[in-house]
């Protein structure tokens, strides 16, 4: 197949819980990959075990690697990445586990063997936050702040409409918004990988999680956010990251926000990062409403990045 890019490419290899390790290095059925004809796809499998056999079997130059996220320690992804790079290949993930548990490994190893270690869908979807800074060579990050989580965005706007906070988040998940198990958004978890992982990469500090301050949404009372938004304040849960003398301060919070702020504007789905800089004293990023492609679109355009 050939992309837009003038890129011709196939798939060696797919792996999911449902479908197991499935590899052909002449390139699987796209009809059956299109269709999830799965007993076609299995035809094509050699029984491999694990990430390593299924890489040297598939024989495949990039790997698109797209678990869920793990808060604790970015496992399996980051065994998945290390893997592929070891291979030869090189690592395109959406997931914010290893790039904030593991980056500097992981960019090591991918330098070291003359491969691509990227994630711009990791923040924002596909918005281009990290290549950003790729094209602004030797600018000083002093720090961020804004709203990097959606679905705490949509529970508040839906909060300040009159819903309790229940009926809002089972109306996002109802809109495909938020996960069935919406914890890791509803108390500020995901936030804070967001924002380490902005500061790991950006500002070039690893960061804990422990040592982000966290603060969820679940306790805001609905009276609280609809009087809030009414007197022209509306909650905001909000990443802050300040360089100090000592490292990096950071923080996940509620916040309230003054109504003529970009950050109170921000409802829905929207996202916003707002950088300061040395040379630019802001630069901000809205991303408005993303669309259901938007994160697949950053993995696409990291794929480009590695083989052009």
């Amino acid at each position: 197949m050939r992309d837009r890019s003038g890129i011709t490419f196939r798939i060696t290899g797919i792996s999911s819980r449902r479908l197991g390790w499935i590899a052909d290095p002449e390139g699987l059925d796209s009809t059956a990959l299109l269709s999830g004809d799965i007993e076609a796809l299995r035809a094509q499998s050699g029984g491999h075990r694990d990430v390593r056999q299924w890489l040297a079997a598939a024989r495949g130059d990039v790997l698109f690697e797209a678990t869920s996220l793990n808060v604790e320690n970015g496992q399996p992804a980051i065994d998945h990445i290390r893997a592929a790079l070891e291979h030869g290949a090189h690592a395109v993930t959406a997931n914010k586990g290893p790039v904030v548990h593991a980056y500097r490994e992981l960019r090591d190893l991918a330098a070291g063997k003359g491969k691509r270690f990227l994630f711009e869908s990791a923040v924002m979807d596909g918005v281009p936050i990290f290549s950003l800074f790729d094209q602004l060579p030797a600018i000083h990050l002093q720090g961020f702040h804004g709203i990097l989580n959606s679905t705490t965005n949509v529970i508040l706007s839906h909060m300040e409409e009159g819903l309790s906070f229940d009926a809002a988040l089972k109306k996002a998940q109802e809109l495909g918004i938020a996960e069935t198990d919406a914890t890791h958004d509803i108390d500020g978890w995901d936030a804070a990988v967001k924002t380490a992982a902005l500061i790991t990469v950006l500002m070039d500090v690893p960061v804990r999680l422990d040592q982000i301050a966290r603060e969820g949404i679940r306790d805001l009372a609905p009276s609280a956010v609809r009087n809030a938004r009414r007197d022209g304040w509306p909650f905001k849960l909000v990443c802050r990251a300040r360089r100090t003398a000592n490292g990096v301060q950071a923080s996940v919070a509620p916040e309230k926000v003054r109504n003529n702020e970009p950050m109170a504007r921000i409802s829905g789905a929207s996202s916003y990062v707002y950088f300061e800089t040395d040379i630019f004293p802001g630069l901000a990023i809205t991303e408005e409403n993303p669309g259901l492609y938007a994160t697949a679109y950053g993995l696409l355009a990291d794929f480009v990045r590695c083989v052009k």
